[in-house]
């Protein structure tokens, strides 16, 4: 059996045929079965089961995770490439293909050879669901977290609450943070692969969300669960380690990377909403108020995209570095995304408060304010780094 420490977590050079290819197929993909998949889940308000499989089928759930896992290997910034066009319809499928690229980089370099065959192998391939669970009711930036632990033998009983955990309700695993009972800030803390619906958890669905629909949020409560100490990835102490190391910092960039996408599907709304739609005889776009908001809303988002992709060079540089970058690319994103989808909305005029892809996108947007960290708390990441 590989040892997780042998296994080579490299990108594999990237054919750039090869690529335009996979990108083409992307584009089309979410062009067409993306825009039908958008429509069930506005209706249905939940994620079918089929949408993962064939996710998981066309192989958009193992892109970024290395060759020696079964992914396909491809480097970060060229990943990100793809993110953006997964972001243009259902938010909900974006989030999918997301969270399953990103969580083998929390996993990984914590998990012993048994647990690469248990956990991260099978998260890899889509057989196996694993929720990112670090938020709770009352603490939410990871060293304030309650959820404890106290350990009896070669067990774990958890205790506490976790909440807005995305997909929670329909995993199999929570890649879980708590702490030793008593400890506190980042000391003591541990990272748990703990069953989503096993002996103690109270797995419960929360009411559904303004915008992306259906990714069955979970409000957890632990009494004395008990999580055997072979499901700790690490040691005792490295949970934050494990949760915002390995996950968090890559994962913001993703996020600004997916404000990048919607933002893209609003401004491409708003350009033919502004070429169609006529006042006093003419089309709007023809109107000089109008195409310099569209010229303000195109410069904004590129701007933000070279934020990104700067982020994310510097991160694959150095994984230990991009704290400061990745909260950059997500403030300027996130803020970017509200900007942009403000002044669709606006082209849109009275129209655009109706049912229609473009109040989807712009219900979508707000929830990009708090994925991976509040406006708030990037600023007091970058602001932290500054005076470090």
């Amino acid at each position: 059996m590989t040892t997780a420490a042998a296994l080579d977590a490299a990108p594999t050079p990237v054919d750039e045929d090869e690529f335009r290819a996979l990108k083409a197929e992307v584009r089309a993909y979410v062009d067409h079965e993306g825009e039908a998949w958008t429509e069930l889940i506005e209706a249905e308000h939940r994620v079918p089961s089929e949408l993962w499989d064939e996710l998981r089928a066309r192989g958009y759930l193992s892109l970024a995770a290395p060759r020696s896992l079964g992914g396909r290997g491809l480097p970060f910034a060229r990943y990100l490439e793809l993110i953006e066009l997964f972001s243009r319809p259902h938010a909900s499928l974006r989030m999918i293909v997301h969270v399953s690229n990103g969580l083998w980089r929390a996993m990984l370099p914590h998990a012993n050879a048994e647990q690469v065959e248990r956990f991260v192998r099978p998260q890899v391939s889509g057989e196996l669901r694993v929720a990112f669970t670090l938020t709770e009711p009352n603490a939410g930036t990871g060293a304030d977290i309650k959820s404890s632990v106290v350990r009896e033998g070669d067990t774990y009983y958890l205790s506490g609450q976790k909440h807005m955990i995305t997909f929670g309700h329909s995993a199999d695993y929570l890649l879980l943070a708590a702490r030793l009972e008593g400890s506190r800030g980042g000391e003591g803390t541990v990272a748990l692969m703990v069953p989503a619906h096993g002996e103690g958890v109270d797995n419960r669905l929360m009411a559904d969300t303004m915008g992306v629909t259906g990714t069955d949020h979970a409000h957890l409560i632990f009494d004395r669960a008990p999580v055997p100490v072979a499901n700790r990835l690490g040691a005792e102490g490295d949970g934050l380690e494990v949760a915002v190391g390995g996950f968090l910092v890559p994962s913001r960039i993703s996020v600004a990377m997916t404000c990048v996408g919607l933002a893209g599907r609003a401004l491409d709304l708003a350009v033919e909403r502004a070429k169609q739609r006529e006042t006093f005889g003419k089309p709007i776009a023809a109107r000089q108020a109008i195409s310099f908001r569209l010229a303000e809303m195109a410069a904004d988002l590129e701007a933000a995209r070279q934020l990104t992709l700067y982020a994310a060079q510097t991160w694959e540089r150095d994984p230990a570095t991009g704290a400061k970058e990745s909260s950059m690319a997500k403030l300027v994103g996130s803020e970017m995304l509200q900007r942009v989808t403000d002044g669709a909305l606006q082209v849109f005029g009275g129209m655009g408060f109706f049912k229609s892809p473009i109040e989807r996108v712009y219900r979508d947007a707000r929830a990009q304010r708090f994925e991976e960290g509040t406006v708030e708390v990037q600023k007091q990441t970058i602001a932290r780094e500054l005076l470090r």
